[in-house]
């Protein structure tokens, strides 16, 4: 059983993957740090934000980010967490992404990860461990990434303002006002913003909401209220807008993570 333990502590085990379970308090942080493997870091229950130079991705229950190795990051928790993270090296990893993504996680790929944790750092490759291990990378390679990131630009001036609308996204923010307080004309602008983002500002402006209400709406506020504090017109808007990027509506959303056991709400 592998709980409750550093990863560095397991990185030099000669072995493809290793799996290790945490649980942790609601703010914790864990600061900016690399590891010599990639990462799957899967919630089990709570909601992560993961955050490196070149953008920030929510991690909500059920959900896991691939995080490559050497990739600088930091992880905060928004909630009470409980993790199952994977850390393989680079004889599993071939075609599996060289940058962060969020995947989707299957329930087949869930009991895969809870069973990982319980598999010994020396298992053999060869019993039930090792077939459950093997089985794991196989899931993790077909798993659908989902699109939960937020690219952030590498201009210092534009990036600045990008994490100032992050700390209050609004969905009444306009390409107008953007360009003008920063100096630059409307298409100058537009170009810039798409070339270093890879989204046009609409486009990330919606991701922006989406992220800050994933975390509250986990929580169980109501749909009414954090769709008017994001500035949309209406509910209905703001359901519009989460079901072109999330696939279902708010509630039924909720209702799916809260049966998979992850979290309690109320509705």
């Amino acid at each position: 059983m592998v709980r409750h333990i550093r990863a560095m502590e397991l990185e030099d085990v000669p072995r493809p993957v290793v799996a290790v379970g945490n649980e942790y308090p609601d703010g914790h942080r864990h600061p900016a740090h690399k590891h010599a493997r990639s990462q799957l870091l899967f919630a089990e229950r709570g909601t992560m934000l993961v955050e490196t130079s070149d953008g920030a991705w929510i991690v909500p229950p059920y959900q896991a980010i691939w995080i490559p190795s050497g990739t600088t990051h930091s992880i905060a928790m928004l909630g009470r967490v409980e993790t199952c993270s994977v850390y393989l090296d680079k004889t599993a990893t071939a075609g599996m992404g060289e940058q962060c993504q969020v995947r989707s996680v299957s329930a087949l790929m869930r009991q895969l990860l809870i069973e990982a944790v319980d598999v010994p750092p020396w298992y053999d490759p060869m019993d039930r461990n090792g077939k459950i291990i093997s089985l794991l990378i196989d899931e993790i390679r077909a798993a659908p990434v989902m699109t939960l990131n937020l690219p952030f630009p590498g201009s210092p001036r534009l990036a600045a303002r990008c994490r100032q609308f992050v700390a209050h996204p609004t969905a009444q923010d306009t390409i107008d006002r953007w360009h003008q307080e920063l100096g630059l004309s409307r298409r100058t602008f537009t170009r810039m913003f798409k070339r270093e983002t890879g989204l046009t500002f609409n486009a990330w402006q919606r991701r922006a909401c989406l992220m800050s209400a994933l975390p509250r709406l986990l929580n169980g506020e109501r749909v009414t209220t954090i769709a008017f504090d994001l500035g949309y017109s209406s509910p209905a808007a703001f359901t519009m807008m989460f079901k072109q990027l999330i696939g279902s509506a708010p509630h039924f959303y909720r209702r799916d993570i809260a049966r998979s056991g992850n979290i309690l709400v109320g509705y």
